[in-house]
């Protein structure tokens, strides 16, 4: 006997192919509004982008952060924003990647969006042959305890924005600056560091096609 599928079960339906966009070096404050105005803008049919590119020096505090963990940052400007998490910086030498994705559609939570974003850095790392790691509570991955890759998300109708900074080839000085992630003596490490000779663009293209795999794996 042929059984029948289950006519109760629904299919999510089929999210559209993720566009990858290159933005080179842009200042912090207009993508963050850009962001904001695709999320809102975005209907059923939009396709799910990532965001490639570096920012000039800049500290960003999550909606939720504490001033406590910023010390004197200088001539280098400070933003409150609306992601999660506490104070980063970003700089010339970074990649960062803005994820922006229907979480809905593709059956995704808050968390399993983390973990996939972690994964990818990891998958990332192995395939370089450098172990990296999480941390319970701590969002983000680590290399022999110091941290290489930040995360900070905001989702809103249920779609995301904001995503990861991956350390490559940079000026690491800044972070001294602040409590990285609002950890106190929390050590920072970059790719170039660990034996990885490639330069920003190189581990783009690299990390974009570790998302794409990863996102394809979970479309139901």
């Amino acid at each position: 006997m042929t059984s029948r599928p289950d006519s109760t079960a629904r299919a999510l339906p089929a999210a559209p192919a993720l566009v990858v966009r290159r933005l080179g070096r842009v200042a912090y404050e207009p993508v963050w509004q850009d962001m904001q105005r695709f999320t809102a803008e975005r209907d059923a049919d939009t396709a799910d982008e990532l965001w490639l590119l570096e920012h000039p020096p800049v500290f960003t505090l999550g909606r939720n952060g504490k001033p406590e963990h910023v010390h004197d940052t200088g001539d280098i400007p400070l933003i409150q924003v609306d992601r999660g998490g506490q104070v980063t910086y970003h700089g010339p030498g970074q990649l960062v990647a803005y994820l922006l994705l229907d979480l809905n559609r593709r059956g995704l939570g808050v968390q399993s969006l983390v973990r996939l974003l972690e994964q990818a850095v990891i998958d990332l790392l192995a395939a370089h042959a450098v172990r990296g790691e999480r941390r319970d509570k701590a969002p983000g991955v680590y290399v022999d305890g110091r941290k290489i890759a930040a995360l900070g998300l905001r989702v809103r109708r249920g779609c995301s924005f904001h995503g990861l900074s991956l350390n490559v080839d940079m000026d690491l000085a800044p972070f001294n600056m602040i409590n990285p992630c609002g950890y106190r003596g929390l050590e920072v490490t970059q790719t170039s560091d660990l034996g990885i000779d490639a330069p920003v663009d190189d581990i783009a293209m690299q990390l974009s096609r570790h998302i794409g795999r990863l996102l394809e794996t979970t479309q139901t």
